[in-house]
């Protein structure tokens, strides 16, 4: 059996929390040295529980564990900053970034660019009323730190840099291939791809085709997984 290994005031979110046992949670956290890991905090839910209040997503911590397999358990925390306080859109948006390093990110993978990207981009979306952009530029540099970079600037077919004038389909698995005369979700210009490499999001349409490139490049990566906040948003959006 392996043996324990103890962690100390780590930096750390809460990406998700769901009941354990009759007063305890299982924590689904980023850790800044540790990646992702889920911890069990017993005693959580409990009325007597110190924890209780700020064991939840958006709220800036320190954790100590220990850990044997993949499922630890918390020793220790206590609060490394404010809270955030995301509501609205801000929040849905937020719990959307969360479910995506739940589903792209491996456990014990230590991704400390992740980490800080992740709390720069919480901040961002309590600060701006752009919460669309900021989104779009957390899930390019979220691809780009898991190796999956957007293809922007060449032709994967023949190298040569991308014609401004030209259409190109965009492959997850591949990149931007030219096409001539065609119509569809993933066809675009060079100068509409370049406008997203630039992240250019001033304009409208540039920030409409981030969109569309985005959702399509992350459901490939997602292979069939549905995020429950995007659904929401959808549904919210419809009904408004």
């Amino acid at each position: 059996m392996p043996s324990s290994k103890r962690v100390f005031n780590q930096p750390a979110w809460v990406l998700h929390h769901r009941p354990f046992r009759d007063t305890s949670r299982i924590l689904d956290i980023l850790s800044l040295d540790h990646g992702r890991l889920s911890l069990v905090a017993r005693g959580a839910r409990s009325a007597k529980s110190k924890l209780r209040g700020y064991l939840r997503p958006f709220t800036p911590l320190q954790l100590s564990w220990v850990i044997r397999s993949d499922l630890g358990t918390l020793t220790g925390a206590e609060m490394n900053g404010a809270p955030i306080t995301l509501t609205g859109d801000a929040l849905l948006s937020g719990y959307y970034v969360n479910e995506l390093l739940l589903y792209l990110l491996h456990r014990h993978d230590p991704q400390p660019e992740i980490h800080a990207a992740y709390a720069s981009t919480i901040a961002g979306l309590a600060g701006t009323n752009d919460i669309a952009a900021t989104l779009r530029r957390f899930e390019i540099e979220l691809l780009r730190m898991l190796g999956y970079a957007l293809n922007l600037d060449h032709d994967t077919q023949t190298q040569a840099d991308l014609r401004p004038e030209i259409q190109y389909e965009y492959r997850a698995e591949q990149g931007p291939v030219p096409v001539q005369n065609r119509e569809g979700p993933m066809i675009f210009t060079g100068e509409e791809l370049a406008a997203v490499h630039r992240q250019d999001f001033s304009e409208p349409a540039a920030l409409k085709n981030a969109g569309r490139l985005l959702r399509h490049v992350i459901a490939y990566h997602l292979d069939g997984k549905e995020l429950k906040s995007r659904k929401v948003m959808r549904e919210i959006h419809r009904a408004t």
